[in-house]
């Protein structure tokens, strides 16, 4: 699929260089960087979604059951 994208010159500039030194095209780049966008706001939606679902009591409960005993020393802060 063909796309025509319009990018201020500093940002194609910026891109341009950011390619060059991965050593990738800057179509490569681009379609990188969307990807990215778009995990990270389905991530988000998602992450919403399955806290809309959540129960404080049901934690609760869960917390209940974890024994109360010391933190690991790699644990402490």
């Amino acid at each position: 699929m063909t796309l025509s994208l319009r990018l201020p010159n500093s940002l194609h500039r910026a891109a341009r260089e950011l390619s060059k030194r991965e050593g990738a095209s800057i179509n490569q780049l681009i379609a990188s960087a969307l990807a990215e966008k778009i995990a990270a706001i389905d991530t988000e939606t998602y992450l919403l979604n399955r806290a809309e679902r959540g129960s404080k009591k049901a934690f609760a409960q869960a917390l209940a059951k974890v024994p109360d005993a010391p933190c690991d020393e790699a644990d402490r802060i």
